[in-house]
């Protein structure tokens, strides 16, 4: 449902700070009760769940699992009401799968937009299990004009004067890919109540926000969805371009398992001089990371780096590795991926009025101490 509670609002969903304008207490309390990946925890493989990144629009709603309830309707042909014990009867998969907030790297951007001040660490790596989605979709009966899908989360609130659940849409070829789940396990256990219990959909390679959690509603349409969350709030807007483009697939990043230690504040790195072994994960929604590159020196040069195997997760981070011979003095660490169709993550973010999809590299200063 969508109703206005107050007054018209422009239809951009944000605003952008002003010269100077210094983290506020609405940014802060949404930094609070959010959170980022620590990046030491990179190392793992598949992140533990209370590291893993979360964002939560309204609230956390508390579902009863024994009498929640997945209504499939819309243009189908036989509409259906799924029990939790439903979906567990039917054939399960797991797969591994990285999600990532399109927000990542907002607070990063100059000027500022107003909203969740991620800096790099909205991310996570997750063994989902679940049922395939498709299968469920063809039971029911899609009709042959069906443009979209609608999955609706039992999570409600306002945005911009809008009160909704909150509803994002896939277009039915996306929506009938063989990947999609609808989630009802994270790392082998039920999902946890911030991560969408007791079913999410779970969609690789797209930034979360099309991870609708605590899932109570798939309705395919006959026309395309103007719901909130589609044609307003994840759009790359700039003053120029009022309609933007959609937020869909994953851009490909690195990131740097931060070496030596941090100061408390600033979390400066400091490391002794010598050989260390830099790591981190790549990853991308689009293609395959193919490589990743390293810099010690700010940019002005790159060396390769060892790209390990995994290929048999395709939808998940891969581990990277480099052998950085560390000199006493102050350098700034920068890695770079490259996906398998070419898209290479820029030095200079693109700037959007939401501060979406901004991939821009992570650098990393390390004053490396004298002997």
């Amino acid at each position: 449902m969508t109703t206005s509670v107050g007054p018209t609002l422009p239809s951009l969903p944000s605003r952008v700070a002003e010269p100077g304008e210094g983290i506020g207490l609405d940014e802060l309390a949404l930094a609070t009760r959010n959170h980022g990946l620590p990046l030491e925890a990179l190392r793992y493989d598949v992140t533990p769940p209370g590291l893993h990144y979360v964002l939560v629009h309204y609230d956390i709603p508390a579902i009863d699992p024994a009498t929640w309830r997945l209504e499939i309707g819309g243009a189908v042909r036989r509409p259906r009401t799924l029990t939790l014990d439903d979906l567990r009867s039917r054939p399960a998969v797991s797969r591994r799968v990285t999600l990532e907030c399109a927000g990542n790297g907002r607070a990063q951007l100059t000027p500022r937009p107003v909203s969740q001040p991620w800096l790099v660490e909205a991310v996570g790596t997750a063994e989902w299990t679940g049922t395939p989605l498709a299968p469920l979709l063809r039971e029911a009966g899609v009709d042959p004009d069906a443009v979209d899908v609608v999955f609706t989360g039992a999570d409600h609130g306002v945005e911009r004067g809008v009160e909704q659940d909150y509803a994002r849409g896939l277009s039915c070829a996306d929506a009938l890919r063989d990947e999609v789940l609808l989630a009802y396990e994270m790392n082998g256990a039920p999902l946890p109540p911030q991560h969408g219990f007791p079913v999410r959909l779970v969609v690789p390679g797209w930034y979360g926000m099309a991870h609708v959690k605590w899932l109570v509603g798939i309705d395919v349409l006959a026309r395309p969805f103007e719901g909130y969350q589609n044609t307003v709030a994840y759009r790359l807007l700039d003053d120029r371009n009022a309609d933007g483009e959609p937020v869909t697939r994953i851009r490909p990043r690195a990131l740097i398992a931060p070496p030596g230690w941090p100061d408390f504040m600033s979390r400066a790195r400091f490391a002794r001089p010598g050989r260390h072994v830099i790591e981190g994960r790549a990853w991308s929604g689009r293609a395959p990371v193919t490589g990743v590159e390293v810099s010690s020196d700010g940019g002005r040069s790159w060396q390769t780096a060892t790209v390990h195997d995994g290929d048999e997760h395709p939808w998940a981070w891969r581990r990277w590795s480099y052998e950085w011979d560390a000199s006493p003095g102050q350098h700034e660490l920068i890695a770079r991926a490259t996906d398998a169709d070419g898209h290479a993550q820029p030095l200079e973010p693109d700037w959007n009025r939401q501060g979406m999809t901004n991939n821009v590299v992570q650098r990393v200063p390390v004053t490396v101490l004298a002997e």
